[in-house]
C-alpha cells in the first residue's frame, strides 16, 4: 500500500493554522534541503513552517506511485552524497533512513559480447578491468586513492558558508567587521593548511582535475575505451556538457564524494524509493516542531516600506507572516519570480537571469514484468545477478559516443543514440514494487530543452524518443520492450513544470566552474545572504551545489540562526 505519510498537511486548517501566527521563519519548497533547513531552524528553537506547492513533499527526492503497486524514485534515484553530519544530528536511521548497498556498482555490457563490472571489491576490479588492460586494472586503485585525498580535501568546504566578504560593509558596526574578517582569515587558514597536507604535488594534480575535460583526465589514466567511458560518465550526468567540456573534472570529482555507511564512493539505493529520505529528514523536523504544509504554493515575497521581508502570498491569496524566509526554490524562480519587481539591484538581477539553467535531461521511470536479459552475459534465468545490482550503463562503451550523443543535442535534436544509465532498485529493494515484477530507472542524455525537429508537449514526438531509449536498450538486452508494463516521462520541460527545476537543471544551476563556491549562485552573495534583508537561499542553487546533499539546508539554516542569535543594537 501507498504510504501516505510522504504527504503532510494540506487541509483548509492548516492554511488557517498558518495565518493564525507570525512565524519565526518559512521555509519555501518541502524538497530534502528546505526540510533540512526547517529541522535545523526547529531545533534552534524558531517557529517553522514549510510550505510545499506539490501534495507531496521531497521535492526532486520523491517516491510515487505512478503505476499501480509500482512506487518510482520520480528524480533523484541513488543515495551517496547526503552528508554525515545531517545523517548523524538528525538520527535518519531511527526516522526511517535505511540504505541498501549495491555491490557491484556498475555494469557496463558491450555490443562485441564483453562487459565491464565495477564496484567496492578490489579484486573484482582489477579481475574485470584486466579483460580490456592489465595496464588500467593496476593503475585504477591509484586513480581511485588520488580521487578519495582530493575528496578528503574537499570536505571540510561541503559543511560551512564560503567566506563571503561582507555584504554590508557601510552599514555594519565595526565589531561585526572585524568578527568577520577574522572568521574568513581563519577558514583561508584551514584551506592552506589542509593543501600544505597534500603537499604541491598532489595539489598541482588537484587543480589538474578541476580546470580539465574529464577526457584528458581520464586519458591520462587509462587506455581501455569501456573503462574511460564507464568512468566519464560522472563528469557529464545532469550537464548539457561533453567528455571534452573544460572543468567537466570537477563534476566527475563531485559525484564521487559521496559515501555510504563511511564507506567512500559507495552509492546506494534507499529502501522505499529517495522519497524516504525526504520522509526521514521530514520527521526529524517535525520532531523539533516544524509545520509543513502541501498544496501551499508560495506566489510572491511580502516586502514591508523598509525594504525588508515580511512574509509571503500564497497562490490561494492567503498572506502567511515571518521575518525571515529561506527559499528552497531555484534562484531564477526565487528571484525573479517570487521577488516583487524593482526590489532587487539591477546587476544581481542580471547575474540571476543570466546564470546557467541549461538541461540535456531527460528520466524515464519503468513497470515491468521481468529482469532485461543481457546478451552478453549468456544468461537466460530470470533471477537477479550481479549484472542487475548496480548502475547499468548503456550506449556509452567509449567516451567519443558520450562526445557525439552531446554534439546531437547542440544542434538541437535529441540525441540519435541516447546515453542512459539504468538502474533496478527493486533488485535490492522489495517493497516498491510486486513480486516478480520491477522498477527501472532510466536516466538519459542529452535531450534539448526546445528540439529543432518537434516539441516536447506532442505525445507523438515523445513516444517516438522513448521508444529510441527503448529500442537502444533492445540492442544489448533483446526482447526489453516487450517487458514494459507502463512508464512515465520526464523531459526537461516536465521537470520545470513538476518540480520546478528551471530550465529542467537537476542542480538547480549549471555546476560549471564560473558557478561554483565563491561563484554560487553569483558573485559576492554566495553565503546563503541575499540582497534582501531575511531573505536567504537554502537550495541546490547555492554552495556546494547539486545531488542530495543537504549541505546548502544545513548551512542556509545555520547562517539564519547566526543571524537572529546576534544581539539587538
Amino acid at each position: 500500500m501507498w504510504r501516505r505519510s510522504f504527504s503532510s498537511s494540506s487541509s483548509a486548517g492548516a492554511t488557517s493554522a498558518l495565518k493564525d501566527k507570525k512565524w519565526d521563519a518559512l521555509v519555501i519548497g518541502g524538497g530534502h534541503n528546505g526540510l533540512t533547513a526547517a529541522a535545523y531552524l526547529a531545533r534552534g528553537g524558531l517557529s517553522v513552517a514549510v510550505l510545499e506547492r506539490r501534495h507531496v513533499i521531497g521535492g526532486a527526492a520523491v517516491t510515487e506511485e505512478l503505476v499501480p503497486g509500482f512506487k518510482f524514485s520520480r528524480c533523484s534515484y541513488l543515495q551517496s552524497l547526503l552528508r554525515p553530519s545531517i545523517i548523524k544530528e538528525l538520527e535518519l536511521a531511527r526516522h526511517g533512513m535505511k540504505l541498501l548497498k549495491r555491490s557491484p556498482s556498475s555494469f557496463t555490457p558491450c555490443l562485441d559480447g564483453k562487459y565491464l563490472l565495477l564496484g567496492p571489491n578490489k579484486d573484482l576490479n582489477h579481475s574485470e578491468i584486466s579483460k580490456f588492460s592489465k595496464q588500467d586494472a593496476d593503475a585504477y586503485p591509484r586513480y581511485e586513492n588520488q580521487l578519495e585525498k582530493f575528496c578528503e580535501f574537499m570536505d571540510p568546504l561541503l559543511d560551512s558558508a564560503p567566506p563571503e566578504s561582507l555584504q554590508c560593509e557601510s552599514s555594519c558596526s565595526v565589531g561585526d567587521r572585524i568578527k568577520n574578517k577574522m572568521h574568513n582569515s581563519v577558514f583561508w587558514a584551514r584551506c592552506l593548511r589542509q593543501a600544505a597536507t597534500l603537499g604541491q604535488k598532489d595539489m598541482v594534480d588537484f587543480m589538474d582535475l578541476l580546470l580539465s575535460p574529464a577526457s584528458k583526465v581520464l586519458n591520462n589514466w587509462f587506455e581501455s575505451d569501456v573503462l574511460k567511458a564507464t568512468l566519464a560518465t560522472d563528469a557529464v550526468i545532469g550537464t548539457t556538457g561533453t567528455v571534452h567540456t573544460p572543468g567537466s573534472g570537477y563534476v566527475l570529482l563531485h559525484h564521487v564524494m559521496g559515501e555510504t555507511d563511511g564507506e567512500h564512493g559507495i552509492w546506494s539505493y534507499v529502501e522505499g524509493g529517495m522519497g524516504s529520505v525526504s520522509l526521514a529528514i521530514s520527521n526529524a523536523a517535525k520532531e523539533a516542531g516544524a509545520h509543513i504544509v502541501t498544496c501551499a504554493e508560495v506566489q510572491q515575497l511580502l516586502i514591508n516600506d523598509s525594504g525588508t521581508v515580511n512574509g509571503v502570498l500564497l497562490a490561494d491569496g492567503s498572506q502567511v507572516h515571518t521575518s525571515m524566509v529561506l527559499s528552497n526554490a531555484t534562484p531564477y524562480k526565487t528571484f525573479k519570480e517570487l521577488v516583487p519587481d524593482n526590489v532587487l539591484p539591477d546587476d544581481f538581477i542580471n547575474a540571476i537571469k543570466y546564470s546557467d539553467y541549461s538541461s540535456g535531461t531527460t528520466k524515464i521511470n519503468l513497470a515491468v514484468d521481468k529482469l532485461p536479459q543481457f546478451k552478453c552475459c549468456k544468461l537466460s534465468h530470470p533471477d537477479a545477478g550481479p549484472q542487475h545490482v548496480g548502475t547499468i550503463h548503456i550506449g556509452s562503451e567509449s567516451m567519443e559516443e558520450i562526445h557525439s550523443a552531446c554534439q546531437d543535442a547542440v544542434n538541437g535534436l535529441p540525441s540519435q543514440r541516447p546515453v542512459i544509465e539504468m538502474t533496478i532498485p527493486s533488485v535490492l529493494d522489495n517493497t516498491i514494487s510486486p513480486p516478480g515484477k520491477h522498477v527501472i530507472n532510466l536516466f538519459i542524455q542529452y535531450t534539448p530543452y526546445s528540439p529543432s525537429d518537434g516539441h516536447w508537449g506532442d505525445p507523438v514526438y515523445r513516444e517516438s524518443f522513448a521508444q529510441k531509449c527503448f529500442n537502444l536498450i533492445d540492442e544489448y538486452a533483446p526482447g526489453f520492450s516487450s517487458s514494459i508494463i507502463g512508464y512515465d516521462m520526464l523531459t526537461p520541460p516536465d521537470l520545470e513544470r513538476e518540480i520546478g527545476l528551471t530550465g529542467g537543471n537537476i542542480f538547480h544551476g549549471a555546476m560549471g566552474l564560473d558557478s561554483l563556491f565563491l561563484m554560487r549562485p553569483v558573485k559576492g552573495w554566495s553565503n546563503y545572504r541575499t540582497p534582501l534583508h531575511g531573505l536567504y537561499l537554502c537550495g541546490s542553487g547555492t554552495h556546494p551545489g547539486g545531488g542530495v546533499m543537504g549541505a546548502p539546508g544545513r548551512n542556509a539554516a545555520r547562517v539564519a540562526l547566526e543571524d537572529v542569535n546576534k544581539p539587538l543594537k
